[in-house]
């Protein structure tokens, strides 16, 4: 596994990502324009990695998810399945509380075009090595996207090629960690139907199975 580090909100580690962020904040004063940290305890058996914060979410309200067209269903979702103490996500003061799970994502900095490259992945996987680090046995690392999983693989030390990328696909990372993948909830997504609501479920009860089974 990579080097890993808590979090550092004033990370310039990728100048490109600083000096985008650095736009932003004179352009948007109110946003949080800034490096995201990750949300939701620690210790936590469930682990959702996420791509980068949205430019009129995670970036304005400095939470993964909050306030942008992703957080509405990853956060119904949650909730539905147990994972949180409410549906909504809109602002950091909202009252959401996480249960048994962390939200982060696999960049910390809004990428331009929401597209960062492969050389700003890998200086925030030092970040993201520490949350997996954390996960206790027997818990689940939920990646949504190709970027989140193959930002997870690498992190743990594994060769892309032996960890296909798949909806619903459920990888061993190893003996205390379970990679499971599913689409990303973003807007095209959900609106091309390539992910609807149910099967977005499905794999929050895949993970909610999966626990429970390691719990008993």
């Amino acid at each position: 596994m990579a080097q890993t580090q808590t979090f550092d909100i004033d990370c310039t580690a990728c100048p490109r990502l600083a000096s985008f962020l650095r736009e932003l904040r004179a352009l948007y004063p109110a946003y949080h324009a800034r490096p995201v940290p990750a949300f939701g305890p620690l210790d936590a058996r469930l682990l959702i990695v996420g791509l980068a914060p949205g430019k009129h979410g995670a970036n304005a309200t400095g939470r993964p998810f909050t306030g942008d067209h992703a957080g509405v269903l990853l956060y119904q979702t949650l909730f539905d399945t147990g994972f949180s103490n409410q549906p909504r996500a809109d602002r950091p003061d909202d009252g959401l509380e996480l249960y048994d799970c962390r939200v982060t994502n696999a960049v910390r900095c809004l990428p331009p075009a929401n597209k960062p490259s492969a050389i700003e992945v890998n200086n925030c996987s030092r970040f993201l090595g520490y949350d997996l680090a954390a996960i206790p046995a027997g818990g689940i690392v939920l990646a949504l996207g190709r970027i989140a999983h193959e930002a997870v693989v690498r992190c743990e030390g594994h060769r892309l090629r032996d960890y296909p990328f798949a909806h619903r696909a459920r990888h061993r990372l190893s003996r205390r960690r379970t990679l499971l993948d599913s689409y990303h909830c973003s807007r095209y997504n959900t609106q091309t139907g390539r992910l609807t609501a149910a099967m977005f479920h499905d794999v929050l009860c895949d993970a909610r199975a999966l626990l429970s089974a390691a719990k008993a």
